[in-house]
């Protein structure tokens, strides 16, 4: 057991210190690259380091499986050079057994990524963005998901107007049981809700929404219900695009981990396809597994002595391999999304798969 935690503790080490090194890199030309983007003008050094600080953590959090590999390597390989290996080895433990603690603190390693940073990168997100879109002015999101339906919010010359349906389809393009609340543009004499409509279906076109068996209420007269009237069809302006609306939804990761379940919910009663937040929920709940076969992959090149040569290219070896591994995570994460497989299949078979064929490299070089 205490061997064990040895190898755990040591292992721990090396991975925060290869993290720090990798968070300072990251930081630094995350920096440069606020800098570049924004107006110097507008932007102070200290302001570029608040950019970067809240853009930085989800570049490390991605980076985190690359982070294990290093440092499983890096342990291996000191063990190796000091010869611990082999004392191990002659005290009857087998290189499996060495490696299970630093595959069990790489799985929790992952379990903290998913209960504590993935909420922590999400949070830092949502400040970069809404940080980004005030220097930048380009505005925030104008679509909203919750369990009262699908709110939208577009403005122009006649005003701000709030959008709200009961579904919609999978690109949001054509409402159903919809509302559309307009506000009095900034300036005008009359402030608050002008007007009001509700129709059937509401369809976005070039420049329009085309509402159908619609009611419109103008809201600054005494009586609207008197002044109200119906529409077959209803033409009524709009600045929105399709592009705006499926770049409002975010990625998967701008939500944290303990709301996906919720969010995707509400994904499906508004009508959305929500299987990008789907495949991204499982990948997320399979991380620690993936983090584990990371340390098997690095371990099963580098748990040989020094003597033996060709160390340089084992290094290689496991890093080509570990890189492999994520590609094909990513690969079939787009397969998933796309539904070509099946989400649990593309977020369990490729940490299960890199796990057990580096448990089979290892079973080989130990009793082969």
């Amino acid at each position: 057991m205490k061997l064990q935690l040895y190898f755990a503790r040591k292992f721990l080490s090396i991975l925060l210190g290869i993290f720090t090194v990798f968070a300072v890199f990251v930081v630094l030309l995350d920096m440069v690259e606020q800098m570049r983007r924004f107006d110097s003008a507008e932007l102070s050094f200290g302001g570029a380091l608040e950019l970067a600080m809240l853009s930085s953590p989800e570049a490390l959090y991605l980076m985190l499986p690359l982070v294990v590999m290093l440092a499983t390597l890096a342990l291996f390989l000191g063990l190796a050079r000091t010869s611990e290996l082999v004392v191990t080895r002659a005290a009857g433990r087998s290189a499996i057994r060495a490696m299970i603690a630093p595959a069990i603190t790489a799985a929790l390693v992952g379990v903290f990524g998913v209960t504590v940073l993935n909420p922590l990168v999400a949070a830092t997100k949502h400040g970069y963005e809404r940080k980004a879109a005030e220097l930048s002015g380009s505005g925030t999101s104008v679509l909203s998901v919750s369990r009262e339906g699908l709110w939208l919010r577009q403005g122009g010359v006649e005003g701000q107007t709030v959008i709200r349906a009961q579904r919609a389809n999978l690109d949001g393009t054509e409402l159903y049981g919809v509302t559309f609340i307009g506000f009095a543009p900034e300036g005008a004499e009359r402030t608050g809700a002008v007007r009001r409509a509700e129709a059937e279906t509401a369809a976005l076109t070039d420049g329009a929404w085309k509402l159908t068996n619609a009611k419109l209420w103008p809201l600054a007269v005494g009586n609207p219900e008197a002044e109200s009237s119906v529409h077959e069809s209803l033409l009524l302006p709009s600045t929105l695009t399709l592009d705006q609306i499926r770049d409002s939804f975010g990625s998967p990761a701008s939500v944290p981990i303990w709301e996906l379940p919720g969010f995707i919910r509400n994904l499906d009663e508004a009508g959305f396809s929500a299987r990008h937040h789907r495949v991204w929920f499982q990948m997320e709940l399979a991380l620690p597994l993936f983090l584990a076969a990371m340390v098997t992959i690095g371990a099963g090149f580098t748990m040989r002595h020094t003597r033996f040569g060709r160390t340089g290219l084992m290094v290689l070896l496991a890093l080509l391999m570990g890189f492999g591994a994520f590609f094909i995570r990513n690969f079939a994460q787009i397969l998933g999304q796309n539904g070509d497989i099946p989400v649990s299949l593309a977020a369990w078979a490729p940490p299960a798969a890199a796990m057990l064929m580096s448990m089979g490299l290892l079973l080989h070089l130990e009793d082969g």
